[in-house]
């Protein structure tokens, strides 16, 4: 409702499409996720993990580019969308399931693995007369996971837990036969999934008490080099929170206009609260794209942007489940 009110004040329902002229749509809806990584300046490539597209045409050659890359590696849709068909590939036979599952007239990409173990989503903000950004969130990802007791299964584990309780169907499915019956060792964590999304039970946490100056410098440094991306979240891979206070990370992924503000689905906040940051992040966004606008950008057709995302969501129902 109250991006319908901001398109009617702003003139334009779709005028979120002009802040990152970089990124189709900018960023709403169906853009491609390897032409994203791929604007980066080759001189942050160190930033980045390694990400190979897959088109159709190239399945042939999969296994050669998968050596490249060695196992274990990351399969994901080049269009997605809340970690959908994300699946960690540890042999050369689970990448022939997934390709088999794979719809097959749409590319994927396989990207190193980069062991973390941490995730953070990196919220960047700068306007179009701005020399510099700034972040505006940071949010650390946590993946779904039980704790161990020596005495519940982790399926029993899942049944107590009531982030984890309405995903059981997904579960069996995803995880290995059997696995749900393993009885963990207290103490022991056991991680569910590679995809920390919220949709799998995965958790966010505000941690905007992790940014830094050399963090916010090294984050801007890499949003400047992509040459036309103001607004958006680098989701990131780091080993600690002194690393990367210290801005050492790997981007795997870039979102635009489309992103959540994932900050504001930690579970600490109250209702309240959460909702005054998600309406403060949109009020944001139209009037960054106003700016924009000003300087000749002109936004999508609607049209145009409900064929994106509609060709988006017909993808995402064919996707492999993610494990």
């Amino acid at each position: 409702m109250q991006w319908l009110w901001l398109g009617l004040r702003y003139r334009s329902l779709t005028l979120p499409s002009v802040v990152n002229p970089a990124i189709e749509t900018g960023g709403l809806a169906g853009e491609s996720k390897h032409a994203c990584l791929a604007r980066i300046g080759p001189e942050y490539a160190p930033w980045v993990a390694r990400t190979i597209l897959v088109s159709p045409g190239d399945v042939h050659r999969v296994g050669a580019i998968a050596g490249t890359l060695g196992f274990p590696l990351i399969a994901k849709p080049d269009i997605g969308w809340c970690g959908y068909g994300v699946r960690r590939i540890n042999d050369a036979g689970e990448l022939a399931q997934y390709i088999a599952a794979f719809p097959s007239r749409a590319g994927f990409l396989l990207q190193e693995f980069v062991p973390g173990p941490f995730e953070a989503g990196l919220f960047y903000m700068r306007g179009p007369t701005e020399t510099h950004g700034h972040l505006i969130g940071l949010a650390i990802r946590h993946p779904p996971q039980v704790t161990g007791d020596g005495v519940r299964s982790i399926a029993e584990l899942m049944r107590a837990d009531p982030r984890l309780f309405p995903l059981m169907a997904h579960y069996r499915t995803a995880l290995p036969a059997g696995r749900l019956d393993h009885v963990p060792p207290s103490g022991e964590m056991v991680i569910l999934g590679t995809a920390a999304s919220l949709r799998v039970g995965g958790r966010y946490e505000n941690a905007m008490r992790l940014n830094t100056p050399t963090l916010e410098g090294i984050v801007d440094a890499i949003a400047r080099s992509m040459n036309g991306f103001y607004f958006g979240r680098l989701d990131v891979r780091f080993s600690s929170e002194d690393a990367l206070r210290q801005g050492q990370f790997q981007i795997i992924e870039v979102n635009g206009a489309g992103s959540e503000a994932i900050q504001f689905w930690d579970p600490t906040l109250s209702l309240a609260g959460a909702y005054r940051g998600v309406f403060a992040k949109q009020k944001t966004l139209f009037a960054l794209a106003a700016d924009m606008r000003a300087t000749g950008r002109i936004p999508i057709g609607a049209a145009a942007l409900c064929r994106a995302w509609w060709g988006q969501l017909r993808l995402m129902r064919r996707y492999p489940p993610s494990n």
